[in-house]
């Protein structure tokens, strides 16, 4: 018989409740302990979610990220909060984000908190980890309580639990070297340690270990490959069975390595790697199982259950019980519980599955393998009743916008002059000093601003107090900015709930949710729209609220859009025709606000393509594909205006050195990135590749409650002039200040400009 299985559920709650208890417990209004009882309550109902499976994952829940908690279990804490007092999670979240909560700094002493870890993508999701830090004197050294005590706590319900732990080989090729060493050298100091942990998890009853590898579906060397080898090896002689699993691409070349690891079974993302099933099921020895990733993990779609069965039942019959099913990837990365959305369009809503519901449809397939198809025949019906309606909705296809993009002409992709040229007829228009200073886009969403946008989204108050609340918050903006003595200020985006879902609520082709909340790092969720159908743009979707705040300054107003990219990448996007065709529809959107921005006298204009290298695949073989249409969206949307008006585009925490040509490509007048967290370190690509265009290295980590000093700012700054001549510096924060306290915005802000002021002063 198939058993079926889950490789990880999302851990905020279906109503966020991870987050305003970790955010709660911040500020100093709970004790450690209420948040670690709030943990206790929300893996209780997350594994009755899971009960019908035959195996449920534990170790997947975290009060902030999965890799920290790894790093954590293997002892690897940096040097900086070894000696600080308080609780362990007091630590965690001290490398987390530079402060745990407000009582237990004080205790601490460290009230300025420290530097919080590096962050960046999990592979290709909008999910951030922490990244490990190690050097060549690093120690490994176990602790279990975290894994132990979820393990007991699932047990004392009765839940057939298997721990899930991030692989060796995953956890070094993801950490960073603080000098320059090679993590994978300390991988004889780790393997000890972790068959520590798999010993300890057998004595505690684990019977099984999920243990992650998805670097398995990247291109690795010889050494990576040889380690792999040696490594499993190793651990081979640990009691207790090992899956390794496996996921969001394709093993390729790597599967036989995979298939031949000697561990107990191995899990394939069927979703992505579906050519890799049946090579790999020709390798696999009779005695291993073959977990299938069926369900798709990482969009929001309903499965054809039909169409798959007829697939998965010959593989059925040839595994017998050595098939296991599964989704393809943890379901961290969609929304808990489609039961919860009232307001979603109702047909829609059926073509839709969240994760409870994902784990049903996993449900219907295994009772459907193992006792037939006529035993769920209902279910069966109403998945195809489903199909047949979206394949039939005429909502999904506009002819305008087929027609539109059939029209498009390589011209489109091109500015009228070169950067050198619009550089100088820039720099004459806006008369900017050395250093300028700007914000990227987003001014502290406080309390009351949120009301409002739900009193107006709920119909408690008309369109025209609304408007005005909007107005006076922009005007609030704009007065700070000019006191602080910025030079291209913001309007603050008071009127946006997030920088996709706004755009995506006044294009036609897409559709929202209430409670489809998604974890991208700690605390912050972002709610994705749903791009189920051709993508056009109505009316203007910025012009009148970045207008106004221009009435209100005789400084540079920029307007702030998010790019196409971004915003396909950030979307649940639509699966049945390619991501580029989606992000051509995008990007010709996009370029209409521009454009009308422009005739509205708005001269520089900020294109966020935060999420750029986000979508790349994994295989740098399959790299440029995406690179060209992803690049040449980007610039149809940007590049229809006059040489006057600045383009800027940023990027945040992105590791994209290895694809700064394409960077360049994209000619955007100014780039700001993130920097401060990594110490500049992202400007190391610059060494080696003269990039031709302005630049503002992020030097106000925002990701972190604590204020930059203006010495350290300035020091950072020194640093990107080694490599960035210092006339083409701009000096900004890393990203938007939407998420941050103004006590903490306007000192780092003032900072920040005292910086500016610093560095202009010595050049001159």
């Amino acid at each position: 018989m198939a058993w079926t299985h889950n490789l990880g559920f999302p851990r905020i709650g279906a109503r966020r409740e991870l987050k305003f208890a970790q955010e709660a417990y911040w500020k100093g209004q709970t004790s450690c302990y209420e948040l670690k009882n709030a943990g206790v309550k929300l893996r209780q109902r997350h594994w009755q979610e899971q009960q019908q499976l035959d195996l449920v994952p534990v170790g997947d829940f975290s009060f902030y990220d999965q890799m920290l908690d790894m790093s954590f279990t293997l002892g690897n804490l940096p040097r900086r909060v070894l000696a600080l007092p308080g609780d362990s999670l007091d630590n965690y979240f001290r490398v987390a984000r530079g402060r745990s909560s407000q009582d237990a700094e004080e205790q601490a002493g460290c009230c300025d908190g420290v530097a919080a870890g590096e962050m960046t993508k999990w592979f290709d999701t909008n999910y951030h980890y922490i990244v490990p830090e190690v050097d060549a004197d690093t120690r490994f050294s176990l602790d279990a309580s975290r894994l132990l005590d979820q393990l007991a706590e699932a047990h004392a319900l009765g839940v057939n639990a298997k721990p899930v732990i991030i692989g060796p080989l995953t956890y070094l090729a993801l950490s960073k070297a603080q000098d320059g060493s090679n993590p994978l050298d300390l991988l004889p100091r780790l393997l000890p340690v972790y068959a520590q942990l798999l010993s300890t998890l057998a004595k505690a009853g684990a019977q099984w270990v999920q243990i992650d590898e998805p670097i398995l579906v990247s291109e690795l060397d010889a050494d990576w490959q040889h380690a792999f080898n040696t490594s499993y090896h190793e651990l081979k002689s640990c009691p207790i069975k090992l899956l390794v699993a496996t996921y969001f691409g394709q093993l390729k070349e790597n599967a036989y390595l995979a298939a031949n690891l000697p561990v107990a079974g191995l899990h394939l993302d069927a979703i992505n790697g579906k050519d890799d099933v049946l090579p790999v099921i020709g390798m696999l020895a009779e005695h291993k199982v073959l977990s299938l990733g069926v369900i798709n993990g990482r969009n929001i779609w309903k499965t054809d259950l039909i169409g798959l069965l007829d697939w998965l039942e010959p593989l059925a019959q040839r595994l017998g019980e050595r098939l296991w099913i599964a989704p393809s990837c943890s379901l961290l990365h969609v929304p808990v519980d489609l039961g919860s959305e009232t307001k979603l369009d109702p047909e829609i809503k059926t073509w839709l599955a969240f994760a409870v519901q994902k784990l049903e449809e996993l449900r219907v397939l295994g009772v459907a393998l193992n006792q037939g198809r006529e035993a769920v025949t209902d279910a069966l019906q109403a998945n195809q009743r489903a199909f047949a309606s979206r394949r039939a909705s005429t909502r999904v296809t506009n002819p305008a916008v087929r027609e539109a993009l059939a029209q498009i002409d390589p011209r489109l992709e091109h500015r009228h002059s070169t950067y050198a040229k619009r550089a100088a007829r820039q720099a004459a228009h806006l008369n900017l000093p050395s250093y300028p200073t700007t914000t990227i886009g987003s001014f502290p969403q406080t309390a009351e601003i949120r009301q409002v946008r739900r009193q107006f989204k709920a119909g408690t108050v008309d369109a025209d107090t609304y408007k005005q609340a909007m107005r006076e918050e922009i005007a609030r903006s704009v007065r700070e900015q000019e006191a602080l003595g910025l030079d291209v200020l913001v309007h603050g985006e008071a009127e946006r709930n997030d920088m996709v879902e706004y755009f995506g609520e006044q294009l036609e082709g897409y559709a929202f949710s209430q409670f489809g909340w998604v974890q991208s790092y700690g605390s912050r969720c972002v709610k994705p729209p749903i791009l189920f159908g051709d993508i056009s743009r109505p009316q203007a979707m910025t012009v009148d609220w970045i207008g106004y705040a221009q009435s209100l300054t005789n400084k540079p107003m920029k307007g702030m859009l998010t790019g196409p990219v971004t915003i396909l990448n950030w979307s649940f996007v639509r699966d049945d025709q390619p991501r580029s065709e989606s992000c051509k529809q995008l990007a010709l959107a996009i370029r209409q606000e521009v454009l009308d921005l422009e005739q509205a006298g708005v001269r520089v204009i900020q294109i966020d393509e935060a999420a750029l290298r986000e979508g790349l695949p994994l295989r740098r073989t399959q790299w440029q594909d995406y690179l060209d249409w992803a690049v040449a969206c980007f610039r149809i949307a940007a590049n229809g205006v006059s040489d006057e008006t600045q383009i800027h585009t940023h990027m945040c925490y992105s590791e994209f050195n290895d694809i700064i040509q394409s960077i360049a490509a994209m000619d955007a007048d100014v780039i700001t990135i993130e920097t401060s967290r990594s110490n500049m370190e992202l400007l190391d690509a610059f060494e080696h590749f003269e990039y031709p265009n302005d630049i503002g290295p992020g030097v106000y980590d925002i990701h972190s409650p604590n204020i930059p000093d203006t010495g350290w700012m300035v020091e950072l700054m020194r640093k990107a002039a080694e490599r960035i001549p210092a006339e083409r510096l701009w000096i900004n924060p890393d990203c938007g200040l939407k998420t941050r306290q103004w006590d903490e915005v306007r000192p780092a802000l003032s900072n920040m400009v005292a910086a500016a002021k610093t560095l202009r002063a010595s050049a001159s």
